[in-house]
């Protein structure tokens, strides 16, 4: 793995900074001082010709030598003119070596011509370097001062500079301690993201997104797991407590059956037409209890399974009707009422019987005799309610949900006394049914004249009887 050089940034940009600036400096001067002296060879050149065409000038007018000599020497140009007779006027030193007539030359820092005049003089011009090189020494010391001040001065801006450059670096990473510490949310939001700093600052912030979300996400599972590991356990824990009434309550129908056939077989012939026809009958009273329960028991399976439902067009007002007919049958003590209008629903018409039939049993065990139970049908809107109402004891407010578990049952004094309480399997089943439909059963607040139970089944309806029809075509083809 390649690691990454973490050198301090600001230092390294300001070290290269400066490092540049230095050597730009140092070019500079070397190129003034190359210029200054290229110059300056330049300008003695062209005095020492200008000189040596004005001695030419006045030898050819006759003048002599000290005037010559006189006329061209000055502060910085030497003279020494040597007659053919070895006359010798001027203060320039003799050139040594000779050098040939008519070059220029240095020698040291002066710069040194030799002419011969047409009248055969010889003309040697000496220009002083001294000055110059002198000034060439100041203007050296000067680039040399001057660059080490600019340096001195670029570095200490620049370090300021770099500083301020590199701000955004600092808030990445005051923004990444924050984050470390727990405070989530915050992000850069470069404002030029097409800079460098604003590309790193907006790559900064999505994988600020990436990570939150990776966390949010491993949060939510985390808390889908608990979530399902507790319904997981909440669930196991009534199949277990079902299980364990199932078998209570197939328990004492069993033990009936069991007990009366025994009886049955111990009273053989002996017993007269009169006790073995009640043992009979007690026998196929708990063998029809077992079967009921244990229908139950299935029908509850089938709900949790998913119910298969074969819906048609129900009239609910019918199907009431048919109900009530066969509970007066069963309860002639009873005065049952069915009212309403007719109300067609989307629904298994068997399932729905069972429901009916469940709520009317209810009805019918805790309703005592010369009492009224009332079915009335109703429509509000997309929903259509069937009502069953009695003038029982009625269920108290704090049990009217518990009363749809399973295999809970309210006081024993709340039946009839006929001992056909059930096995508390009827209102479970009968929701089961109703949600399977899409719609639900509750037990809601009594209303007068109806002081006892009162149990609300709501199902949903099409919108418009255009639907209805088209439902019903389309189970029928």
């Amino acid at each position: 793995m390649n690691r990454l050089r973490t050198a301090s940034l600001r230092r390294r940009v300001t070290v290269s900074s400066v490092l540049v600036l230095t050597v730009v400096v140092l070019l500079l001067a070397v190129f003034t001082d190359v210029l200054f002296a290229a110059q300056s060879n330049r300008e003695m050149r062209a005095s020492l010709l200008e000189r040596t065409r004005l001695a030419e000038q006045l030898a050819r007018r006759g003048a002599g030598p000290r005037e010559l000599v006189m006329r061209i020497e000055s502060a910085t140009v030497k003279v020494r003119l040597t007659t053919p007779a070895g006359e010798v006027f001027g203060h320039a030193e003799p050139p040594d070596p000779q050098p040939p007539v008519g070059q220029l030359y240095r020698s040291g820092d002066d710069l040194v011509s030799v002419r011969r005049l047409p009248s055969g003089a010889e003309l040697v011009l000496v220009a002083d370097g001294g000055p110059v090189t002198n000034a060439q020494r100041r203007l050296r010391r000067l680039l040399v001062i001057v660059g080490l001040f600019a340096i001195g001065i670029a570095a200490f801006v620049l370090t300021g500079t770099v500083r301020l450059a590199l701000a955004p670096l600092d808030s990445m990473t005051a923004l990444a301690k924050s984050i470390t510490r727990g405070d989530r949310g915050r992000r850069l939001a470069p404002d030029r993201p097409n800079t460098e700093l604003g590309r790193a600052a907006r790559a900064f912030d999505e994988m600020l997104d990436a990570l939150e979300g990776t966390e949010r996400q491993a949060r939510q599972a985390e808390a889908l797991a608990r979530h399902a590991e507790s319904v997981a356990r909440a669930s196991e824990g009534r199949t277990r407590r079902f299980v364990a009434d199932a078998a209570h309550e197939l328990r004492t129908p069993i033990a009936g059956v069991q007990a009366a056939a025994e009886a049955v077989l111990q009273a053989g012939t002996q017993a007269g037409p009169g006790e073995r026809e009640r043992l009979h009958l007690l026998l196929i009273r708990e063998a029809r209890r077992a079967g009921r329960l244990v229908e139950d028991l299935l029908s509850l399976a089938r709900i949790d399974a998913g119910l298969e439902l074969h819906r048609e067009p129900v009239d609910l007002l019918a199907l009431a009707v048919a109900a009530v007919e066969r509970t007066r049958l069963l309860a002639p003590a009873l005065t049952i009422e069915v009212a309403g209008d007719p109300v067609l629903v989307p629904a298994d018409p068997e399932r729905i019987a069972q429901v009916l039939a469940n709520l009317l049993d209810n009805a019918r065990r805790h309703t005592p005799d010369g009492g009224r139970v009332g079915v009335r049908v109703t429509r509000s809107g997309g929903v259509a309610e069937l009502t069953v109402t009695d003038t029982g004891p009625g269920v108290p407010p704090a049990d009217r949900e518990r009363i749809f578990d399973r295999l809970v049952r309210l006081d024993r004094s709340r039946a009839r006394a006929d001992g056909s309480d059930g096995a508390g399997l009827g209102l479970a089943i009968a929701r089961g049914i109703a949600r399977a439909h899409g719609g639900d059963l509750r037990c809601t607040d009594p209303a007068p004249p109806w002081p006892g139970a009162r149990f609300t089944l709501a199902l949903p309806v099409p919108p418009d009887p255009l639907a209805l029809g088209e439902l019903q075509f389309h189970l029928r083809n």
